[in-house]
């Protein structure tokens, strides 16, 4: 099972302390060593880093610890290789465009027998479920609102993702982020966690990390920032498990929308194929 990582907030913000922990489980904390990435909105532009690397001994990875990038919106995920073997082409975030937008996507999960439909004007470039489940995802956007000349926003967007989400979520467990720069959009299967904080922030410390940070002299009045996570990052704070089903959207740290589908099940989580042969998990620490 790979990891997912997101963040939604009303000011830009730098996840440094958040992916510190987070990329611990690219082979330090955990077995998740098919690779990384992390993207980040600016505006109308993304900055992606990705690397077939284990996140927790990445140089790359390392450098994204250490050097502030402020940004609204982050997607990020460690690869654990279920479905196409370990390559950059295979890491997630995977991105495409669309009306001018740049789109990020990150799954956990296993889509079974998941094909991207004939006519898909969005062709995969690596071997991964996720990104057939993608492209497909995307080809349906651009068929749904194929008369539009300017990019729908999350009202419209929302309850047209929910329901084509559910259908790939038919085909096995689907916990995903997904986002344009203007908001985020998750659905859970199996795991994922939420935690949104408020002026004042609390002092943090992180569950994979000997590592605390008082969050408080960092954020102003006004403040608002959720975090998605497979499991919790941080301890004693109020990290909330979504169900099964549920399908949400967050804008400037807010959720603004969610749907649940009673009929979504989770699926037993798929074993890795033997052909992929994972690196092995190091044990030292940076």
């Amino acid at each position: 099972m790979c990891q997912l990582m997101g963040m939604s907030c009303n000011k830009p913000a730098a996840t440094t302390f958040s992916f510190t922990g987070f990329s611990a489980r690219g082979g330090l904390t955990s077995d998740h060593t098919d690779g990384w990435g992390i993207a980040f909105y600016d505006g109308k532009g993304c900055r992606v880093f990705q690397d077939d690397q284990p996140a927790s001994h990445s140089p790359l990875a390392d450098y994204v610890c250490q050097h502030p990038i402020k940004s609204q919106l982050v997607v990020a995920h460690v690869r654990k290789a279920t479905q196409g073997d370990v390559q950059s082409a295979n890491c997630h975030p995977f991105q495409r465009e669309w009306l001018g937008r740049t789109w990020v996507f990150a799954h956990n999960g296993d889509l079974r027998n998941f094909r991207v439909p004939p006519g898909c004007r969005d062709t995969p470039v690596g071997t991964t479920d996720s990104e057939r489940a993608f492209c497909s995802l995307m080809n349906h956007l651009r068929q749904h609102f194929k008369d539009r000349q300017q990019p729908p926003e999350w009202p419209e967007l929302a309850p047209v993702l929910a329901d084509f989400v559910s259908e790939l979520a038919a085909h096995g467990n689907l916990n995903m982020l997904l986002s344009d720069g203007q908001a985020l959009y998750v659905h859970c299967s199996t795991h994922l966690h939420q935690l949104t904080r408020h002026h004042p922030f609390p002092k943090a410390q992180l569950v994979d990390r000997d590592m605390s940070l008082d969050l408080g002299p960092l954020n102003a009045e006004g403040d608002t920032m959720t975090l998605l996570a497979t499991e919790p990052l941080t301890r004693d704070e109020p990290w909330q498990a979504l169900c099964t089903g549920e399908f949400r959207v967050y804008a400037q740290g807010q959720e603004v929308w969610r749907q649940v589908n009673p009929q979504t099940r989770a699926f037993p989580m798929a074993c890795p194929d033997p052909a992929l042969k994972s690196r092995p998990v190091l044990a030292t620490i940076r």
